[in-house]
């Protein structure tokens, strides 16, 4: 019967007799993921000149690996370069050595993190649960889910995640000593979730039994807590005793009192909505992962694993399954902690939302295998009756609507895959400023000077894609640099505007056509954060005075682009105040 050989595909558990079912679906978990690699390839080359958000912070510093003569004396690329984990600084600096572009590799690399990742969430499942279309449930919804956030797109340390945690749990689960390489390799890409891997170990010797607690008497358990927790020290332990030339970090008193980090800011972390704050919050929050719609099923496992007469497909999930109640349990623990401890560990977002992707893609295709079964069972107890054709439309309808809803909802959202890729506008601009010397400043408070360190590798004064505030060595000078770069731009004076541009060695200044202009000002939200600056700025042009900037660019424009004009400020530096006063407003 057709139904049973569905059944047989969907349900059964992998044996050795059944392997072509095994590689069927991995092949097909594998296509998935590659399919939307390939949508993410053609975004990124489909011009010259685009770049991923974050990757404008992370990636844009390692073309001094390319030319070391690059960004000299430039506190933001200094200051990116020194948070870059070790691990990830020397993969793309090895690439960089075989001749490949940082920010090329940078495009290349995410679907193929993508495509890891997806095997080894597809292995990952099948340990906890033999059965292969589990798998291939689980490894899709994890994949989708990375692809409707811009977590894999930008190749940053977080990217490299997924892969390295998804193999140090399967790697554990099977006790392998590649647990070990897989946990050093978390550390020197991204390591916060070493205590999350640490503390998963801890619990290993832990599980429930009938609602009790049980303790392991299986002295290997204990030896991988001992051996993982020397491998989590000694890779951590570079890291506790580095020295930053940026510190210290913020405390959450401090934060609390800058707009940065509240409604509006640049990194918002404050919420007055409680809710918000704790389970939704993208910094702050638990963020329980509910995109794509089908992990809500993954809620209702633990419901179903207390009826295995009702769902007999329970007695095939193995008792690994408690690695995801060590795992849940150990990201939340440290979640509260970096609460408690707020910025000395980061984000407590970080140790949630990655961890809780894992355990919903896994529980909610368990679930839905199980249900499934149930289904199947059901109907087969027709077999002899009226309700037999009824019965069969029915379970194959549902396993209809569960494919056909798996891999159609994504072609319902207008951003998937998710990259959050810029492309740059003028690349007329670009190619002016990599024509000038390396040793160049350019000033701007427009977001396109967010671009120039990637596209033209020239340093900025400043650009909000780089206010990053969690270190104050770093911050504070950010700040000060930008409050004074507003305060020149719309200042009156021509000395005040000169002096700047000495005290800071500006060799460009790039300017919007509507950039001195009131209604500019009131959109900008980003300049809305340096309140005395922009307040002086508004005062000015709505009291109807003009900044000196309006009188200088007739005689010092060098470069006009569309709604850009790049000012040299050697002219500037060079013009009389009689001389700029003479020029009509």
């Amino acid at each position: 019967m057709f139904r049973n050989s569905v059944q047989t595909w969907l349900v059964a558990p992998t044996t050795h007799r059944n392997r072509h079912i095994y590689w069927f679906w991995f092949a097909a978990s594998a296509i998935v993921a590659g399919t939307y690699g390939l949508e993410v390839w053609q975004q990124a080359f489909s011009t010259e000149f685009v770049v991923s958000d974050d990757t404008r912070q992370h990636v844009f510093w390692m073309q001094r690996f390319i030319d070391p003569e690059l960004f000299p004396n430039d506190s933001i690329a200094d200051y990116f370069q020194s948070v870059a984990p070790r691990g990830y600084t020397e993969f793309y600096r090895l690439f960089a050595k075989l001749g490949i572009d940082p920010l090329l590799t940078s495009k290349l690399i995410p679907p193929i993190l993508g495509l890891i990742s997806t095997s080894c969430c597809f292995l990952l499942c099948l340990e906890i649960f033999p059965v292969p279309a589990a798998g291939f449930l689980a490894s899709v919804l994890f994949t989708q889910n990375l692809w409707m956030l811009d977590v894999l797109s930008a190749a940053t340390p977080r990217a490299f995640l997924n892969p390295l945690f998804l193999a140090f749990l399967y790697y554990l689960i099977r006790r392998s000593p590649w647990c070990f390489i897989a946990l050093a390799a978390i550390g020197l890409f991204y390591p916060q979730y070493v205590l999350v891997s640490v503390g998963v170990l801890i619990l290993t010797p832990l599980s429930l039994e009938k609602g009790r607690l049980k303790i392991s008497r299986d002295r290997r358990e204990y030896w991988f807590c001992i051996l993982g927790s020397i491998v989590a020290f000694l890779v951590l332990l570079p890291y506790a005793l580095k020295t930053s030339d940026f510190a210290p970090t913020i405390t959450a008193a401090e934060a609390r009192l800058m707009p940065e980090f509240l409604p509006g800011g640049r990194v918002r972390f404050f919420y007055e909505d409680f809710g918000r704050y704790w389970l939704n919050g993208g910094r702050s929050g638990i963020q329980i992962p509910f995109d794509p719609p089908l992990l809500v099923a993954g809620m209702i496992l633990p419901v179903l694993l207390h009826f295995p007469d009702r769902f007999p497909l329970v007695v095939a999930v193995r008792s690994h399954l408690k690695i995801l109640g060590h795992l849940t349990l150990s990201s939340l623990g440290l979640f509260f902690v970096a609460h408690a401890l707020l910025f000395k560990l980061h984000l407590p977002s970080r140790y949630t939302q990655h961890s809780l992707r894992v355990i919903m893609s896994l529980s909610a295709a368990i679930a839905l295998i199980i249900l499934l079964d149930s289904i199947f069972r059901w109907a087969t107890g027709f077999q002899h009756s009226s309700f037999w054709l009824r019965s069969e439309a029915l379970s194959l309808g549902a396993v209809a609507i569960l494919l056909g809803y798996l891999m159609l909802y994504p072609t319902s959202l207008s951003n998937f895959p998710k990259t959050n890729y810029q492309f740059g506008s003028t690349p007329e601009l670009y190619q002016f400023f990599a024509r000038q010397p390396k040793e160049i400043s350019i000033a701007s408070i427009s977001s396109e000077a967010n671009n120039l360190p990637t596209f033209a590798h020239r340093s900025i004064i400043s650009g909000q894609e780089y206010a990053i505030p969690y270190h104050l060595g770093y911050y504070r000078s950010f700040q000060s640099g930008t409050s004074e770069l507003i305060q020149a731009q719309y200042t009156e004076s021509l000395l005040e505007l000169q002096n700047f541009i000495k005290t800071y060695e500006i060799d460009f200044w790039l300017l919007e056509n509507e950039t001195l202009t009131l209604d500019y000002i009131e959109k900008n939200d980003w300049m809305k954060q340096y309140s005395k600056a922009t307040q002086q700025a508004i005062k000015l042009l709505e009291e109807g005075r003009s900044p000196a900037f309006k009188s200088v660019l007739e005689r010092c424009s060098k470069f006009q682009l569309d709604s850009f004009t790049v000012v040299p400020t050697e002219c500037v530096l060079n013009l009389s105040r009689l001389a700029v006063e003479s020029v009509p407003p």
